[in-house]
């Protein structure tokens, strides 16, 4: 009988993590971790933070991108994984019609009055490539208008509404599309005017640099978009199920009815990859019109007994425990106390967010001697001041951040959902201590710095 024992492989090679991925992955992605000092080595996880071998603890303000919103193996998903593979339940037999999928669809149109069915598949890009496919064959229209700056996964249908050059770059010919700037509704009014618009994907609040849609533009581009025939694509998955405050962040106005809503993310409960798109009942009935169309779009995994388990243990997780007002109660906190420090320290620009999402934007200072480090920083790449933040934050003071993207002066904490008001202490007085040394313009963290533009010079130099 085969035998497989994972508590001894991990005890014989669970060291060669980096090696094994420079040997036999992407080879960058050690080489980067090293470069801004995160090669740091975890061995468990629980809640809101990461321990080391030492048993000393981490915090964790980036929750896998938005994935561990329940925070490392809750208790609750992870017995519900364990009683659905108790069950040996017949999943996936492709001839049938298993209740799990029809219970956690359910459950999340429950918390979006107006959507009406929900197709499940793997992941958040597969949510808006399943979008995409919907909404151009239910409006026989090709070209899909996304905002700059977007970011709505890699796969090629996504990536072609990605408002990132750098991602895009080298993958052409992709879909047919045109970027606008979000908020901007004379733009997207000049391109639904060509007529051959079959839909707008927006994130309510971008992931990159955590810029929010202004206030009514939501809901004046559905109007603007049936008045010609599109639809209005809602991209939740980073800031859906409570991320934000609200369950989904397109409610945190009135009057919000989107054609077509992205999960994933977090339904997985940091388990099984799962993602999902809810959408109006005449569209899916236009894309499924005939039994002779019932695959003609489907997806291999999706729906499986797992997924579904993790995501209606989730859902019970986020409401038993006030999950999403909690998002909003110590989101509020958080962005209020880092908000107070605006005034303090001249390269703190900004604080902006909604629940626990939230942006730090770091700027040129006023006075002389700290506009010439940042100029010398700027000149060899934008965005190295805040690494230079988010380096000690974690080799000092034991806190996973990141840069919210390339080439952007902007911090992005998205922490689990269950931090609270020690959590937040935690990261204000780390990051108090790091803006301190930031501004007497010496010490370790300016060191960091010139080697960031060594790196950076030389890879210019390289094109690597």
């Amino acid at each position: 009988m085969s035998h497989f024992d994972l508590a001894k492989l991990l005890a014989e090679r669970g060291g060669e993590g980096h090696a094994l991925h420079s040997r036999h992955l992407n080879h960058q992605l050690p080489r980067m971790l090293r470069t801004i000092g995160f090669d740091q080595v975890y061995q468990r996880a629980e809640g809101a933070y990461f321990y080391d071998t030492e048993g000393r603890d981490y915090l964790d303000m980036l929750a896998g991108f938005g994935v561990m919103a329940l925070g490392r193996h809750h208790p609750v998903v992870r017995q519900a994984l364990h009683d659905v593979l108790d069950a040996s339940l017949p999943d996936l037999t492709r001839f049938d019609c298993a209740p799990l999928p029809g219970l956690l669809a359910e459950r999340l149109l429950g918390h979006a009055p107006g959507m009406e069915r929900v197709f499940f598949g793997n992941s958040g890009t597969e949510a808006v490539e399943t979008a995409l496919k919907f909404a151009r064959y239910a409006t026989r229209k090709p070209r899909i208008l996304h905002c700059h700056h977007s970011f709505h996964g890699l796969t090629t249908g996504s990536l072609s509404v990605n408002g990132e050059d750098g991602f895009r770059e080298g993958f052409a010919p992709l879909l047919p599309d045109t970027p606008v700037p979000l908020g901007d509704l004379g733009a997207l009014e000049r391109e639904l005017a060509r007529g051959d618009v079959a839909a707008l994907v927006v994130e309510p609040i971008q992931g990159k640099g955590v810029h929010a849609a202004p206030s009514g533009y939501l809901r004046a581009a559905r109007e603007a978009l049936h008045r010609r025939g599109g639809l209005l694509i809602v991209d939740e998955v980073q800031t859906g199920l409570g991320r934000t405050g609200d369950f989904f962040a397109y409610q945190h106005e009135d009057g919000v009815a989107p054609d077509l809503v992205c999960v994933a993310k977090a339904l997985s409960g940091g388990y099984v990859p799962v993602g999902a798109t809810l959408g109006k009942e005449w569209i899916f009935k236009k894309v499924y019109s005939s039994m002779d169309r019932v695959l003609v779009h489907s997806a291999s995994f999706g729906a499986n007994a797992q997924a579904m388990a993790a995501g209606l243990a989730t859902l019970q997780v986020i409401a038993d425990d006030r999950l999403t007002e909690n998002a909003r109660r110590t989101g509020d906190l958080l962005r209020g106390r880092l908000a107070e420090l605006v005034g303090r320290y001249e390269l703190l620009h900004d604080v902006r967010g909604r629940g626990l999402m939230i942006g730090i934007e770091f700027g040129r200072p006023s006075s002389l001697r700290l506009r010439s480090r940042w100029t010398m920083l700027q000149t060899a790449r934008k965005g190295l001041f805040a690494q230079m933040v988010v380096a000690p934050l974690l080799r000092r003071h034991r806190i996973l951040t990141q840069v919210s993207g390339d080439h952007l002066e902007v911090i992005k904490l998205i922490p689990p959902l269950i931090v609270g008001e020690r959590e937040a202490d935690r990261f204000v007085d780390a990051f108090t201590q790091v803006m301190d040394e930031a501004h007497t313009g010496g010490g370790l963290m300016w060191d960091f710095g010139r080697t960031l533009m060594k790196q950076a010079v030389t890879s210019g130099h390289r094109g690597d």
